[in-house]
């Protein structure tokens, strides 16, 4: 009797162990999607800013 409530023990602990691994990778996951959202947002707030000083015409070259 001993070792079977030492098996069930063990078996919620590990159940418990793997949710909160879970949980931490879901929190990392989500973490890393904001800051990837925000780089992508400055990225694309920094390009409209540039564009429209690289879209001047300019003459073409002499041969």
């Amino acid at each position: 009797m001993y070792g079977y409530e030492l098996h069930h023990i063990r078996s919620a602990e590990l159940i418990r162990r793997a949710e909160h691994e879970r949980l931490v990778r879901e929190v990392v996951r989500g973490r890393r999607a904001a800051r990837r959202q925000e780089r992508a947002a400055r990225a694309a707030s920094e390009a409209e800013s540039d564009t429209s000083s690289l879209r001047r015409h300019r003459p073409p070259r002499a041969a």
